[in-house]
This record gives C-alpha cells, structure tokens and sequence, in this order.
C-alpha cells in the first residue's frame, strides 16, 4: 500500500513562489519519519528541516520513496486571485504535484491533503477531480485541516516545501542584491524590500494582487499599480 501526503509552503507571502509538494512511500516506511523527527514544518528549526530533507532525499535514491515539486510563481498567482481565487488555484496545484509523481495505480494508494479550504470534503473532491486517471482502483484521498501536525506523510511535504520555499527567496535574494527577510508582510526586512523592488515597476517576484504592493506602490508612485500581463502562447491577459 501506498501512501502519498500533500502540503504547501508560502500561500500567504508578498515574495516569491507558494510551493506545493507531494511525497510517496510504502506505508510500512511511514514510522521512519516519526523516528527521524518528522513533524509540521514550523515546528522545526531550519537545521532540523535541512537535516531531513537531506535524510529523505538520501533514502529516496535507494528506496521506493518518491516526490515531486510544483513552484506556482506570482504572476500565476496573481492571475488566480483576479479570477478564480486561491482556494481553486491551490486544488490546481495539488492535483498537479500528484501527477508529476510516478506512483503506481494499479496499487491501493491512500492521499492525504492538508485541507486549503474551510470545507475539507469540498477540497477533497476539486482535487480529485484534477487528478489523472482518478478514481484509482482500491484508493481513496482524504484532506484534513492540520493534517501537517497529525500525518507524518503530510509533515514530510510541508518540510520539502517549506525548504523549498526558502531556496526560493535565497535566490531572489541573490538577484536582487538585499535581504527580502521572509517574503512575509509582517516581516519588517521584507516590507523595506517590497520598497525597492517597486522603485522603477513592480518586481516579477511580487505578488501584485497583494494589498502591501499596492498600499506601498501609491505610497511611492501616488498612482495605482499598473496592470499584470500574462503571455498564454500569442495572446496577452491584463489583469
């Protein structure tokens, strides 16, 4: 039997990507992450989360252990928020992250979301839907609110995408040339950052449906955010 769990990282920040991981293993592996220390990500230091993603990715080479990353950017991100909102854009993701996974599904396989929505069933059957092939024989997908703190499969993810994340806005950080802190809007180094990376036009890494870049463009330019582009193929959405 197989077991895959299913979390995000960065739903709420001004900066960078929200990443959505998907991890699979035999469910008989399943207490090697609780023995290793496996828990929710934000209840773990960035050593402690390094440490175990470095474990897993080590045993993935020589086990029947899988995963598989989805960067959503801002501007998909952004796109979303105008039309069909986060809720939706998160089951995208998640089904996305399922079918990157190379997972047999002639096997009974149990997947467990950490459930994005206030409504678990209702986020259990959009992401359903998106998945290929589903329904699976003999398989069945649940989400649940906190399934990261009480579901070591779920908790896996959430290192793996919190880490992720994090790769991410060291990244940007690199391009940039400046601390960005946590991309969050709470946090005082990225507030600053937003500030400079709206200087001259909003920076491809803002999320610019976010009230802080549109609070902190007026405040710089005394004019409202100009409007995102999308390319899709030959054809330029503004939004």
């Amino acid at each position: 039997m197989i077991e895959i769990g299913i979390d995000e990282a960065g739903r709420g920040p001004v900066i960078g990507p929200l990443v959505v991981c998907s991890v699979a293993m035999p469910r008989s592996d399943i207490k090697q992450l609780t023995e290793i220390g496996v828990k929710d990500s934000k209840d773990l230091s960035a050593k402690k989360r390094e440490e175990i993603k470095n474990w897993f990715l080590s045993n993935c080479e020589i086990k029947d252990w899988s995963f598989s990353l989805i960067y959503c950017l801002p501007e998909r991100i952004d796109s979303a928020v105008s039309n069909k909102g986060l809720n939706i854009l998160e089951t995208e993701l998640f089904a996305e992250s399922v079918n990157q996974l190379n997972v047999k599904t002639n096997t009974k396989v149990t997947i467990t979301c950490d459930a994005c929505d206030v409504d678990e069933q209702r986020f259990s059957r959009r992401v359903s839907q998106l998945i290929d092939g589903w329904p699976w024989k003999q398989s069945v997908l649940n989400s649940y609110h906190k399934a990261d703190e009480n579901y070591p499969i779920v908790g896996m993810a959430s290192i793996l995408a919190k880490q992720a994340r994090d790769d991410a806005i060291r990244a940007i950080e690199a391009e940039v040339g400046y601390p960005i802190g946590s991309g969050y809007p709470s946090d005082k180094k990225t507030i600053e950052a937003v500030r400079k990376m709206i200087a001259d036009k909003p920076h491809e890494q803002l999320r610019w449906s976010w009230s802080t870049v549109k609070r902190i463009w007026h405040e710089t330019h005394n004019s409202e955010l100009p409007n995102r582009a999308v390319k899709n193929g030959n054809q330029t959405t503004l939004f």
